[in-house]
């Protein structure tokens, strides 16, 4: 679909909207771009594409003229204003608009004695209430976008977002401790392939890859060398400089990860994943005060984002302000219960406050979820560890690491995993995980 986007004047044409406004200004948008009608500027995700006057005048022309084949002579009249060029100068201007568009060239199909032709998939309508739902961060939301996705990807098998919104929408249930990690990486790697496949490892899908290495197979420098390769081709992607921050703060190297956030913050500053991962990095560096600060205004920017909200309840839980984390933690565990692990973290706050049997009924709660759906076991050990069962945590952290917790990267830097530090048992745990060359994130702070 695309559309025409203004404010007053509506006329469609086919699959074309029209809206013009009062200073005629109107815009044509397909897949991530937006062509403006003059055809002087093309913008992919709000950055310019650069562009010859006359190959952005041809792409106008196959717009216009999207899903019909456009012969030479009508390319010739309409792009060029019937100044006469050969078809071969046509053939090289439209081979120029292909690679601008990257992985979207393939949009465009050239038939010798035939024309030209810009068909966006039928899909697209579907792609984009996908990425809407991702959008919202919620298991509802995920669980409405793997539907769009699935139903693009039946609509269109060709169309390779739709199997890019499923590969990201597969890592978020998991990063999010939403659904088990080993069900969802598999479906993850699967979908992933599936769009690396139809339009090869883009920026985008590279840096998903790269944080599925990090987070879910260990292979830290692997991951490293593709979140900077990611960086390299695309230096606008906010994700990746976020992503590559994780990975150095749970390495312990906080100096580089705080200079990438604020990268992050530059390429994206509303992108409510860089407020999240900002607050982190100073709860890392035991900076609570300032972690509380960051979070403040997380939520104030994303009140509806739970995540958000219970990262910020943990900076003010550790800054000993428990009355009010206890009070956020409640707040982004009513929505729904998405996530079991906010449950879990507000059980420990309340046995930090000395409400022990508050917290022994939340631990009972979510034992009793667990019969049912995924509870992420990093969390349960932090709760049960904060109600006295010593030996149940570390059963816990066990077997958060048979499930391969989303978590477990940053067991080395994470303040709720100190009061474990000193016990042998975590020790061979760290170790098992991640050998000796990675110390201990108190003394990497």
């Amino acid at each position: 679909m695309l559309r025409f986007r203004g404010l007053d004047h509506n006329a469609k044409t086919g699959q074309i909207s029209v809206a013009v406004d009062q200073r005629s200004r109107v815009a044509i948008t397909f897949g991530p771009f937006s062509l403006d009608a003059s055809a002087t500027q093309l913008l992919r995700d709000g950055t310019e594409v650069r562009l010859r006057p006359q190959a952005l005048r041809v792409l106008k022309v196959l717009l216009i003229h999207s899903g019909e084949w456009v012969r030479y002579e009508q390319m010739n009249a309409e792009a060029w204003a019937r100044t006469l060029v050969s078809q071969h100068t046509i053939d090289v201007t439209v081979g120029e608009v292909k690679r601008s568009l990257q992985e979207y060239g393939k949009w465009i199909g050239n038939r010798p004695k035939v024309g030209y032709s810009l068909d966006v998939p039928r899909s697209d309508e579907l792609v984009r209430r996908g990425w809407h739902f991702w959008n919202q961060r919620t298991r509802e939301g995920l669980e409405r976008a793997i539907d769009s996705f699935e139903q693009a990807a039946i609509q269109c098998p060709s169309d390779f977002r739709a199997f890019e919104g499923l590969s990201a929408s597969f890592l978020t249930l998991v990063t999010f401790g939403i659904r088990p990690p080993a069900e969802m990486h598999t479906k993850f790697l699967e979908a992933h392939g599936r769009a690396e496949a139809l339009c090869g490892l883009t920026p985008d899908l590279r840096c998903n890859r790269a944080h599925g290495l990090h987070l879910f197979e260990r292979r830290v420098a692997e991951a490293e060398s593709e979140l900077l390769r990611t960086i390299e081709e695309k230096p606008t992607l906010a994700s990746a400089y976020v992503r590559l921050a994780l990975l150095y703060g749970s390495l312990g190297r906080l100096e580089q990860s705080s200079d990438l956030v604020q990268r992050a913050h530059a390429a994206d500053p509303l992108w409510p994943v860089v407020s999240m991962m900002e607050c982190n990095v100073c709860f890392w560096r035991r900076d609570f005060a300032g972690a509380v600060a960051v979070g403040r205004n997380a939520v104030a920017l994303h009140p509806y984002l739970q995540a958000a909200r219970a990262i910020y309840a943990q900076a003010l839980e550790f800054s000993g302000k428990l009355d009010e984390a206890l009070a956020q933690y409640q707040i982004a565990s009513s929505p729904a219960p998405d996530l079991p692990w906010v449950r879990a973290l507000e059980g420990a706050c309340l046995a930090k406050m000395g409400r022990i049997t508050e917290a022994l009924v939340v631990l009972q709660s979510l034992e009793q979820l667990r019969a049912a759906e995924y509870v992420d076991a990093f969390h349960m050990a932090i709760l049960r560890h904060g109600v006295g069962q010593l030996d149940e945590a570390f059963d816990e952290l066990e077997r958060a690491v048979r499930e391969n917790s989303a978590w477990l990267y940053s067991l080395n830097v994470d303040p709720k995993i100190d009061p474990f530090r000193g016990d042998p048992r975590y020790e061979r745990l760290r170790r098992r995980l991640f050998g000796s060359h990675v110390g201990q994130g108190t003394a990497a702070s």
